[in-house]
């Protein structure tokens, strides 16, 4: 393998494993917003566990976030020299506002949240809770910002030639909102509130199948069933704006996550299929004119086609693209299916008789990270073979500095590393559910223990 696509494989490798744990807290965050501002109306002690359970919860997976994501940052510098230089005014402002608007407030009410359940007044700890949430919710936004940039340049302009050159910012607010970031801030806010409330699904399912903390457990699951249904029917609406500015500013990107090569001919839409890139044929089951329709309201509405770009200005891995985009679709509308029926079973007070529908929510915890991390690759791949849409090729990004085998070395020693944090976050995760709301709840120095395992999260 050469060292730009070891490089790559890297980078994927370490942002999908770090993006399983940022979108759990963001959606856990919401739902302890929720329980908590529940408990400080109604004083019901059953909010109060429950708050309390899902916070701990959110410190396991908000600690091993914090180590993956430290990773990344040196990893421009170490494989991605040339992309660094390009973008780093950019990457700089975005980054440099994270850090004031989402770290300095997630710093600054972290701590009362974890360890002054017994030490503020309820709604100073509540302040704390949305503190806490909203910071990881702006931490999303510059993030997904500087990603979004590099999909839908805007604001900049270049200084310097060839190896030296680089993107200068000439207007902040035209780089923030440039012309994907908000659509986009929506779609990852949404996928982030579906992974917390699923987990939370999951969890108190299992709860009630084997009995254990009925009572509690169907209180939380009315309630973020609702949250659930709602969220999904919501993703459905910011997937569709968010692929309508996809259709706009990156043409070739729309047409390879459709497996679209006629030049300028009506679009079908494929509810599932294989691209065979040889002989430029999808084979699946389609709607005839369905992809022109929903970008025009036009069965016969004209598409662009792959074809109508040179061939190293396309995606190189059109089927890989075809699949994952398909697969992130094909989850949320089960997801959407899934809520609106036990919605509707929950109406009737049928929910809780549902034995296999609780097993499947059991199961669907999974699914909102499948869709979240199939969602970025084919956002990412279909933007190939440009890192910076339009402006800088991947082939030229990369640090021209760093050998194969060092980068083979690194993606080894990190594999095992992320391995070993994976199995500590099962670990702790399932200590905690097995242990149970009300026993977490009831101890009486219930800090002593956290404060350990926070640290045992950090430290690996």
């Amino acid at each position: 393998m050469d060292v730009e696509l070891l490089a790559r494989i890297q980078f994927a490798f370490t942002v999908a494993f770090h993006y399983i744990y940022p979108p759990l807290s963001i959606g856990i965050g919401l739902l302890m917003v929720i329980f908590e501002s529940l408990y400080v109306k109604t004083k019901k002690e059953d909010y109060h566990i429950l708050a309390k359970f899902w916070t701990k919860i959110f410190a396991l997976t908000f600690g091993i976030g914090v180590v993956t994501g430290i990773v990344m940052e040196f990893e421009f510098g170490t494989n991605w020299a040339t992309y660094s230089r390009y973008v780093g005014d950019v990457f700089g402002s975005a980054l440099a506002a994270e850090g004031i608007f989402a770290f300095a407030l997630e710093s600054g009410f972290l701590g009362v949240l974890l360890f002054g359940w017994n030490r503020v007044k309820p709604w100073v700890h509540l302040v704390s809770t949305i503190g806490v949430f909203l910071g990881s919710m702006f931490s999303a936004i510059w993030i997904v910002v500087a990603n979004s940039w590099q999909q839908t340049p805007a604001g900049y302009h270049i200084v310097g030639e060839g190896m030296k050159a680089r993107a200068e910012i000439t207007d902040f607010w035209a780089m923030v909102f440039n012309p994907s970031s908000v659509e986009r801030i929506w779609h990852v806010w949404l996928g982030a509130f579906l992974a917390g409330v699923f987990l939370i699904l999951s969890v108190h399912a299992y709860y009630i199948l084997k009995g254990r903390y009925v009572s509690i457990s169907k209180k939380a699951f009315k309630i973020t069933l609702i949250i659930a249904t709602i969220t999904s029917l919501a993703q459905l609406v910011a997937g569709h704006a968010s692929a309508e500015v996809v259709a706009e500013h990156q043409p070739a990107k729309l047409a390879a996550l459709e497996g679209h090569y006629d030049e300028n001919a009506a679009a079908d839409m494929y509810l599932l299929g294989w691209v065979d890139q040889e002989n430029q044929e999808v084979t699946g089951l389609a709607i005839p004119g369905g992809l022109s329709f929903l970008l025009d309201q036009d069965f016969e509405a004209p598409v662009t086609g792959l074809n109508a770009f040179p061939e190293d200005e396309r995606p190189s891995q059109v089927n890989a693209v075809f699949q994952f985009y398909h697969l992130m679709v094909a989850i949320g509308m089960f997801l959407i299916a899934l809520t609106l029926y036990a919605s509707f079973l929950m109406w009737k007070k049928k929910l809780f008789t549902k034995k296999w529908l609780l097993w499947v929510f059991v199961f669907t915890a999974l699914l909102p990270q499948i869709a979240n991390q199939v969602g970025w690759f084919s956002a990412e791949m279909g933007r190939q073979p440009w890192v910076v849409y339009g402006l800088l090729r991947t082939n030229e990004a990369f640090s021209q500095a760093v050998t194969a085998n060092q980068v083979l070395f690194s993606l080894i020693l990190f594999f095992a590393v992320y391995a070993l944090l994976f199995l500590l976050f099962v670990y702790l995760l399932n200590k905690k559910i097995k242990h149970g709301p009300y026993e977490e709840a009831n101890d009486e120095d219930d800090d002593r223990p956290l404060t350990k395992e926070i640290s045992e999260v950090v430290t690996g």
